[in-house]
């Protein structure tokens, strides 16, 4: 039986990769975009403002329409500028302030701010190429160097901290992923262990059984011959057992088989030996006979088996019954299997298929997870809880393709 996960696992785990990656890049493509179209408009400001100062010096006086325009846009610039003349060096005279939002301290003398403000029109002319304000006749009369806004500082950065989020969700998914699948592989080990003490448990008890009986009745020829038999029954089960385990994991071959008489094969094994079990449990069937579905003897035998033991191990009433009802309904062959049990609690119901999952010392550790994996994988069935009441009884109903569609 292969242990590993093989290619899922590496599907998985390169569709972590992936989608984090998507993230990353996905983020990073916006915000730089974004960023470029807040840098555009504060472009714009900035020529407007470059423009309303051409205005300016051309008709040599503030008139309203320009009032209006520093009043209303130059003073809500956000970012940070400086005016200088048409050699870099700040202007602090004229129509406006020669700077804003630079962030100076107002108790640098002015010597000391005229430094500071150079050092910073050197620092702005490597974020962007300053704007020219020129005169009518096309000459430079001063510079507007500026910078980006504080928003647009943050989006810049923030891309890269969405990469490392992505990174440490990637490194986080795939450790928890890594320890899931250990811990899986642990719990099928544990499981796979317990299953074939399961298995074995009930042919060896037997055999036991007849061995005892064989010492009782030595002398009686005719009961030696029917222990002889019972011990034989036994004693093919164990190569069942045997041939069972060696076809997990392998691709198992189907063939035309009556499900009916296999489940009543089961039962009749399985009703004679209850009496060395302890249990007063009464095991039917009932149903159409007849149709036939695409199976393989041993694997759909281990799951019926597999039904009828959790049935056994649920039912805690002096008197037991578990009833198998096979119907045909259209293409399909359905079986359910009803026990009068304790039952299942409704948020429990998909656990039990899980490898490992255990309400009991033995049982439901990995026969279930096998069974489910025989029917859906080897078989192309379903096999689910159709119903389930406590302390009233459950109802397993496994869904198999019929060999021939029936009208």
């Amino acid at each position: 039986m292969k242990m590993t996960g093989g290619p899922a696992s590496m599907n998985i785990k390169l569709a972590l990769i992936i989608v984090g990656a998507t993230i990353a890049l996905g983020t990073l493509y916006y915000t730089q975009n974004l960023v470029g179209r807040l840098q555009q408009r504060e472009k714009d400001i900035v020529q407007l403002y470059a423009s309303s100062l051409e205005y300016g010096a051309s008709t040599e006086t503030i008139n309203s329409d320009f009032t209006f325009v520093f009043q209303n846009i130059i003073k809500r610039i956000d970012f940070p500028l400086i005016l200088t003349d048409q050699n870099d060096q700040v202007n602090s005279t004229g129509i406006v302030s020669g700077y804003k939002n630079i962030g100076h301290d107002p108790k640098l003398s002015d010597q000391k701010l005229k430094i500071f403000l150079q050092e910073k029109v050197t620092e702005l002319s490597k974020q962007h190429a300053p704007i020219l304000v020129k005169s009518p006749d096309d000459k430079i009369i001063s510079k507007i160097f500026y910078g980006d806004s504080d928003i647009i500082q943050r989006l810049r950065f923030y891309p890269y901290l969405q990469i490392l989020f992505a990174l440490v969700f990637l490194i986080i998914a795939y450790t928890s992923f890594s320890y899931v699948k250990k811990s899986e592989q642990r719990n099928i080990w544990v499981g796979m262990s317990k299953e074939t003490a399961h298995q074995l448990g009930t042919p060896i008890s037997s055999i036991m059984g007849w061995n005892e009986m064989l010492k009782m009745n030595y002398s009686n020829h005719d009961k030696v011959l029917d222990i002889s038999d019972e011990i034989s029954s036994d004693l093919t089960r164990l190569s069942k057992i045997t041939k069972r385990f060696s076809k997990i994991g392998s691709k198992p071959e189907l063939i035309d088989e009556n499900p009916y008489d296999i489940i009543e094969n089961v039962i009749n094994y399985f009703q004679r030996r209850l009496p060395q079990l302890g249990k007063n449990v009464l095991i039917s069937i009932e149903g159409n006979k007849g149709q036939k579905v695409k199976l393989n003897l041993e694997l759909f035998e281990w799951v019926i088996e597999n039904l009828i033991k959790n049935a056994l191990d649920a039912i805690e009433n002096k008197e037991g019954k578990i009833t198998f009802k096979v119907e045909h309904n259209r293409n399909k062959i359905e079986i359910e299997v009803t026990d009068n049990g304790k039952g299942i609690e409704h948020n429990r119901r998909k656990d039990i298929f899980r490898p490992g999952y255990s309400t009991k010392r033995r049982g439901w550790g990995l026969g279930l997870s096998l069974s489910k994996r025989i029917i859906e994988d080897y078989h192309n069935g379903k096999i689910f809880v159709k119903q389930s009441i406590i302390n009233v009884g459950t109802t397993f109903k496994i869904i198999l393709n019929s060999s021939e569609e029936i009208t």
